[in-house]
């Protein structure tokens, strides 16, 4: 039996960009709204603890655990790809670091072609969407749903501001504001923490507007299809879990904006007949509208480890021994501090792996701790340190397509990795520069041996093999629904799918090139952007709450801090 509902906009997908676009439709009170999961509600209580990300990481509860093909440029490996299948999808699973990229990555957009998205054009919605617990200025808002804030001072371990002083040494600037007016240097990460509690977009915007009555809110919803009508989307036929599983088709008076990130909408437009024939054909789909750049143009930041012994400074493995975990544990439950508290990287570096680079096109995220996997896949401490280096820019691309016509068939992931002979110098580079760091004079006295990978790694060859054989995805796939003018776009710059009317795709597989950094802050972005561009093509004026704000709304004041937004 198949149910039948009513909406003006279907959303699919949870994550960064669903919540945040479901919570700014939504606010329109005369427009009704859907928001559809495949994952359950963010109960699980790993969500919300900072450090908790270790745990989650190949957790099926929350996490879709995708992996690669087996990758021709790093020895034939699969690599993980956690994605999060919850509400607030990735945000729930993420590092907590929030970066925007530089000035350069949206200018770049928008000279493809794509108006409106130059930096200063899309700065006002990074601005709209945050609360920034230190203030807002020219760069920061103050007022929005999204908690950022700079790592307390007392909860900051030596090691890291020894680092940056390392870092410093070698050359770089201090940057107190890597989303400021210039990202290069060292410093530390913004985060999306609050009281010592993961601010998730399903805790920030899902928890600001989840009380409304035209917004609809379904989990355990498997989108199956979109349904088209004379060359226009009109509805959703997904299928719910649980007792009372059942295939319901909802349909959209409005419009239906895919949010399902890198891996999910393209899979959700080839399993509805809109992609490159010839895939469609040889998973058995009927194509409906041929559209060749579905699924192309994926791009990942790669990264990889150097982990380094350290002595006469404390480490996370010293506060991992039972006694302390005891300690931290007290002190976290009590006080929201501890080790509980921090982020996946305390500290952030951002530089040019060489001269010819005309802005900073490698990212370091340092945390004073060292982990390996114990026999279930989840990371355990070890003593040490680690810088771990990734590729801003790189200039690889892979694809994501669809095996089958079964929408619970995982689809065939393939980055490409290493690819292009600048792709592998930039890594070499890179490499040695976080090394140069190691080996700065602020590091001289507590500077033990490099056990990962060791000095015995030290030509270009070598350093290459290293990172084949262990460098890993940042977890930043983008761009497999592309925005631009060319042949192998997939939506224009008002995000509307091409050749379909009433859809669009609104999350980070719309970059047309990779930002330079951490990519949960512009999914944001691309869905506030989203939502206006909908309600002025439906010459919607926005209706606010009497009295109202944002922040209210999410739980945030200004000045802040005030107590944790409660579960």
């Amino acid at each position: 039996m198949t149910d039948r509902q009513e909406y003006d906009y279907i959303i699919v997908g949870a994550g960064s960009a669903g919540c945040a676009l479901a919570y700014r439709l939504s606010r329109e009170a005369s427009r009704k709204v859907l928001l559809l999961e495949a994952g359950n509600k963010d109960s699980f209580p790993a969500i919300h603890i900072p450090l908790g990300f270790a745990f989650m990481m190949n957790n099926p509860k929350v996490n879709w655990c995708y992996e690669t093909e087996p990758e021709a440029g790093m020895f034939n490996r699969r690599i993980s790809w956690p994605r999060g299948k919850v509400l607030g999808g990735t945000s729930c699973i993420n590092g907590m670091v929030y970066i925007r990229g530089q000035r350069e990555d949206y200018d770049n957009w928008a000279a493809q072609g794509n108006e409106g998205w130059s930096y200063e054009e899309v700065l006002p919605y990074f601005k709209r969407s945050e609360h920034r617990a230190e203030g807002a200025n020219d760069y920061h808002g103050q007022g929005g749903p999204l908690w950022v804030e700079n790592p307390p001072l007392e909860e900051k371990l030596e090691l890291a501001d020894i680092f940056v002083e390392a870092a410093v040494q070698t050359g770089l600037p201090f940057n107190e504001d890597f989303n400021g007016a210039s990202q290069e240097g060292a410093g530390d990460y913004q985060t999306n923490i609050r009281a010592g509690k993961r601010q998730s977009a399903a805790r920030t915007f899902l928890k600001a507007c989840e009380h409304r009555p035209n917004l609809q809110i379904v989990t355990g919803a498997l989108a199956q299809k979109i349904l088209l009508e004379d060359g226009r989307a009109v509805g959703i036929r997904y299928q719910t879990s649980g007792k009372h599983a059942a295939t319901v088709e909802a349909r959209a008076s409005g419009e239906i904006i895919l949010c399902g990130g890198v891996i999910n909408s393209p899979q959700l437009l080839e399993l509805s007949g809109i992609g490159n024939p010839e895939h469609l054909e040889k998973a058995g789909i009927e194509v409906t509208h041929a559209l060749p750049g579905v699924g192309e143009n994926l791009q990942d930041h790669l990264t990889v480890n150097i982990q380094q012994g350290i002595n006469g400074l404390k480490t996370f493995y010293e506060e991992t021994k039972p006694l302390a975990i005891l300690g931290n544990a007290i002190k976290y439950f009590t006080r929201g501090k501890g080790l509980l508290a921090h982020p996946a990287a305390q500290i952030g570096v951002f530089f040019r792996s060489s001269d010819d680079e005309p802005t900073p096109n490698a990212q370091i995220h340092f945390a004073p701790a060292a982990s390996e996997p114990d026999a279930k896949g989840n990371l355990k401490t070890t003593q040490g340190t680690t810088a771990t280096v990734c590729n801003l820019r790189p200039e690889s691309r892979g694809s994501v397509h669809v095996r089958s016509k079964d929408p619970s068939q995982y689809p065939v992931i393939r980055a490409n990795y290493l690819d292009t002979e600048k792709d592998r110098q930039v890594m070499i580079d890179a490499f040695r520069r976080v090394r140069e760091i190691f080996r700065a004079p602020a590091l001289a006295n507590h500077l033990g041996t490099e056990f990962r990978p060791g000095p015995q790694v030290e030509s270009d060859e070598e350093i290459l093999a290293y990172v084949r054989a262990e460098a890993e995805s940042v977890y930043h796939p983008v761009g497999t629904c592309k925005m631009g003018q060319g042949d192998d776009a997939v939506v224009d710059e008002r995000l509307r799918v091409r050749g379909i009317q009433g859809l669009r795709v609104a999350d980070a597989s719309i970059m047309p090139n990779i930002v330079s950094g951490n990519t949960h802050a512009p999914a944001v972005m691309i869905a506030e952007k989203c939502a206006d561009m909908l309600l002025q093509d439906a010459g919607v004026r926005v209706t606010l709450p009497e009295g109202m704000t944002d922040a209210e709304e999410a739980g945030n004041r200004a000045p802040a801090p005030l107590k944790a937004v409660a579960n």
